[in-house]
């Protein structure tokens, strides 16, 4: 029996569910988003989807892993962003972050990494914006970060009419502030300050956006998500004018709606 919300609204376009806790909220995001591949699937023989790495994906990553009946092997994978300059090897890299909790557990068919440690960012930002580009994206798994951003579009770089796909950051205080608080890094010194992302129109072509966002550390970037003007100044409500984006919370992050 999925989970039901304990509430939901309308907010422009954003449909947004209001779960009791982070679990809730994660199992019935996971289990909206395997229906979602399912039925693709079935009806076109591939799904292709784009996932953030970060703690706030835990739940969600967890019930989507244990899905039955996906055939991972018809699945092609992305990931929204990496940072310049980690060991290949890190843990915080967002890539390993995905292997550890979705890629090596359900074996897509391809995954498609973003390369921190390429020796000319701006030429691998380059290949992985072409190979989007060949694989347009079906459904983006998302969070929103402390500041309003999603992916690493910060609010001093986000750019919603981006005439890139991926790009090369630097990443804001608040951003990597966040890092720590998530228990990612010991402290703010450790965190890289630049980052590979894709950037708000790259995310926005997706069919689906499905955005994960518990906890009481993004209460106020959900309240100016939802309740305050359009624009950069919070990257994240450029969702509001998405026709097929749904953005699952708790009561923690709900809390000063």
């Amino acid at each position: 029996m999925a989970s039901q919300p304990e509430r939901s609204l309308f907010v422009d376009q954003l449909r947004v569910e209001i779960y009791a806790d982070r679990q809730k909220m994660g199992a019935a995001a996971g289990e909206a988003v395997a229906e979602r591949m399912r039925n693709l699937i079935a009806q076109r023989g591939r799904v292709v989807m784009v996932f953030a790495a970060a703690p706030s994906q835990n739940e969600f990553l967890a019930t989507l892993a244990a899905a039955e009946g996906l055939d991972w092997s018809k699945v092609v994978a992305f990931h929204m962003d990496e940072y310049i300059g980690l060991p290949a090897d890190a843990p915080q890299g967002f890539g390993n972050f995905l292997r550890r909790h979705l890629f090596d557990l359900v074996h897509p068919g391809t995954v498609h990494f973003l390369n921190g440690q390429a020796p000319d960012p701006e030429a691998e930002c380059r290949r992985y914006a072409a190979l989007l580009k060949q694989h347009p994206v079906d459904i983006v798994c998302a969070g929103i970060g402390e500041n309003g951003h999603l992916a690493f579009n910060d609010p001093p770089v986000a750019d919603f009419n981006d005439p890139l796909d991926v790009k090369v950051v630097q990443l804001d205080e608040t951003c990597r502030l966040q890092q720590v608080h998530d228990g990612c890094f010991p402290d703010l010194q450790s965190v890289p300050t630049h980052a590979l992302t894709l950037t708000i129109p790259a995310l926005m072509r997706a069919s689906w956006i499905y955005t994960m966002v518990p906890g009481p550390t993004k209460a106020q970037a959900v309240k100016a998500t939802l309740t305050g003007p359009i624009g950069t100044h919070c990257p994240a409500t450029a969702l509001r004018r998405h026709p097929n984006a749904i953005l699952y919370l708790d009561r923690d992050s709900a809390a000063l709606l």
